[in-house]
């Protein structure tokens, strides 16, 4: 989904309103175009945002295996007559079932077998005594017949307006809005295997709906009717519908040695624009099937809807979009596979959805653009850095804002998922994501963060309890601070220090990418620190005089500092542990005091990093006194480091004399 324009981003909202759009560069133009992608989807649901909190949570205790729909509408009207068969399985033996249907719809009836079924309602649930006790799994059907003038709920559910004058109704039913204009499981925890769509309505129109049309015919001199005809399981609030004067074009996409139809509806005075922008969608297509795997709706096709909201519905099959801008298209293509293959188990894990869309529509428009990536990168970095606080696990489902939180959701998400590919290499995290869509217990259903994880762990051989935990539960971001000093034609030493912006984390677990360089060479160097103030060493080919701290924007920091030191020295940092002598001929003495820990693991490095020798020595009370054997070594420069059974590091130099 892409968000609407809102004061969801003051600042930089403020600072592109200082330009005027003829001023604009490419470069600043794509980014803006780019940053709007987690803009476009909250300025409809601020008018609607307390509409939605109802029942949707109660589970409707059935599987829905199949959904005939039958909508009869005039999208000059806010109404709708609709009959829904539901093919169904019981969860456990019972006579009653529950469906989701807003309160504000009247039931005509309810049938099962030809016979009027007794039903009662509680707000927008229905409780259906069946015909008969059904069991476990058994299979049998309802239609329920009904009618009225639906309320609209997050970003619309069911919306009447006008372009050019002519009357539109379209849907767009995410999060919860679904059950506002058709009965349903609305829930994250069921998908209908497979359903039929007709859609009667005035002869002048066109409904539009997912998967494959079938037939567009006129009934009579009045009414038109159109079948849709949709077989890969779909979640209810991807199920969709729009209806106006529509003009329809055909292309088709080139994937492999297969041939993808590509079906566009359109409004008239669009279809130029809309013939023109049909490239976007085609290339990142072509993108997306190569790194992510075969498009999900293979047999069937894409295509986009134009509708009157001003951002994108990634309906299963059939995009609505206001527009065909590049960004739009590409982020509502990338839902096909993640959001609409794969859909978040929770609201909480919505970013599965939201943070891979605008991560993938990130891919698609550095390849395009690539000028203008790190710019984009930049901005995108310091939208997310605004604040302070705030974690892409959603800690409120009952709120559509935070649901949809451009900075957390989206942003931030996309962040973490660079993040994760510099931390583990960008074979090992392909391979992940494209194992994670190919699992059979994920695709075409559900899916939770802790799913994601479990494949980028299997990939890579990397633990990433600490990055989820830190990253995706934890809140805020650091500031790197970094001390750096050359010991050699082919040696640096340097430590990191963080400063968290949110006592959630107090050091974050991230790939920080630094740039060594002089005026005629650079190196970049990965540093994986895994405390405050560890000594790292970094072998390097040339004398630096330069160091940067990820200048291409690939991981969440802020106001990060980097200090050349002109000696070792200048990197000790004055812990209670003293040497001495030293320097030292054959025995160095070490002296603890006042330590909040138990035990030490004490290693011997030198200045290229390797750990010559190490020992573990049991504090009292966080004081000892102990000596280590020196004589082996030859004469120079070593460190001593210091971890104590908390994780702290503490690091010191010593001089071995000859």
């Amino acid at each position: 989904m892409l968000i609407p324009k809102t004061l969801f981003y003051p600042l930089l909202i403020f600072v592109f309103s200082l330009v005027p759009f003829i001023g604009y560069s490419q470069e600043d133009y794509v980014c803006k175009q780019a940053l709007s992608i987690a803009q476009q989807e909250q300025q409809h649901f601020v008018r609607k945002q307390n509409a939605f909190l109802r029942q949707t949570y109660i589970d409707s205790n059935i599987n829905v295996v199949y959904a005939r729909m039958e909508w009869r509408v005039d999208p000059a009207v806010l109404y709708i007559r609709g009959k829904v068969c539901l093919y169904f399985k019981v969860n456990k033996n019972t006579q009653n079932i529950n469906i989701h249907l807003s309160d504000k719809l009247k039931i005509d009836t309810i049938l099962q077998h030809s016979k009027v079924l007794s039903y009662t309602r509680s707000k927008d649930l229905i409780h259906i005594q069946l015909e008969k006790p059904l069991a476990a799994n058994e299979l049998d059907s309802i239609s329920i017949q009904y009618q009225g003038t639906p309320t609209s709920s997050g970003f619309g559910s069911i919306t009447t307006g006008s372009h050019k004058g002519v009357p539109i109704m379209w849907t767009l039913s995410e999060p919860y809005g679904a059950s506002d204009w058709w009965p349903c499981n609305n829930n994250l925890s069921d998908k209908i295997d497979s359903i039929d769509v007709y859609i009667t309505c005035p002869k002048a129109f066109t409904g539009v709906s997912n998967g494959l049309l079938i037939e567009n015919v006129l009934i009579n001199d009045s009414t038109r009717s159109t079948h849709f005809k949709h077989r890969y399981p779909i979640t209810s609030y991807l199920v969709c519908m729009a209806v106006t004067n529509y003009v329809r074009f055909d292309t088709s996409i080139a994937l492999g040695n297969k041939t993808l139809p590509f079906q566009t509806f359109c409004y008239p005075e669009s279809e130029l624009n809309f013939r023109k922008g049909s490239y976007a969608a085609i290339e990142a297509m072509q993108l997306f099937h190569q790194l992510f795997g075969e498009y999900p709706f293979i047999n069937e096709k894409y295509g986009h809807t134009e509708f009157s909201w001003n951002g994108g519905e990634e309906h299963q099959t059939n995009s609505f979009v206001k527009n065909t801008s590049e960004n739009l298209s590409a982020h509502e293509l990338a839902h096909q596979w993640f959001g609409d293959k794969i859909t978040c188990a929770s609201w909480q894990d919505i970013w599965l959805n939201e943070g891979f869309a605008t991560f993938l529509a990130n891919l698609y428009m550095e390849s395009k653009h690539p000028e203008s990536t790190i710019s984009y990168r930049k901005s995108e970095v310091a939208a997310v850095t605004a604040t302070a606080n705030g974690s892409v696990k959603v800690d409120d489902t009952s709120s559509v804002n935070r649901i949809f939180s451009g900075q957390l959701t989206y942003s931030k998400g996309s962040r973490l998922l660079y993040m994760l590919r510099l931390k583990l290499g960008n074979e090992a995290f392909l391979k992940g994501v494209q194992n994670y869509l190919k699992d059979s217990n994920l695709a075409y259903a559900y899916a939770t963060t802790a799913d994601l994880k479990r494949h980028l762990e299997a990939t890579s051989k990397q633990s990433l309890d600490s990055f989820f935990r830190q990253w995706y539960e934890g809140e805020g971001y650091p500031s790197i601070h970094l001390r750096w000093v050359q010991t050699g034609n082919n040696s640096i030493a340097l430590k990191i220090r963080q400063e968290c912006s949110h006592n959630s984390v107090s050091f974050f677990d991230v790939a920080i990418p630094i740039v060594f360089k002089n005026a005629q060479k650079e190196q970049t160097v990965i540093i994986n620190a895994t405390a405050q103030n560890e000594l790292i060493h970094v072998p390097i080919d040339f004398i630096a005089d330069t160091a940067l701290i990820d200048p291409e924007y690939l991981i969440i920091s802020k106001n990060n500092s980097s200090q050349r030191l002109n000696t070792v020295d200048a990197l000790v940092d004055q812990p209670n542990i003293v040497l001495f002598p030293n320097p030292t001929q054959r025995l160095l003495n070490i002296q603890v005091k006042n330590l909040n820990s138990n035990k030490l693991l004490v290693q011997c490095i030198d200045l290229q990093g390797r750990v010559l020798f190490e020992q573990t020595q049991t504090l009292f009370r966080g004081n000892d006194y102990f000596s280590i054997s020196t004589s082996h070594l030859a004469s120079g420069t070593y460190w001593l480091k210091f971890i104590d059974d908390k994780g702290n590091v503490n690091t010191l130099n010593f001089q071995k004399a000859p």
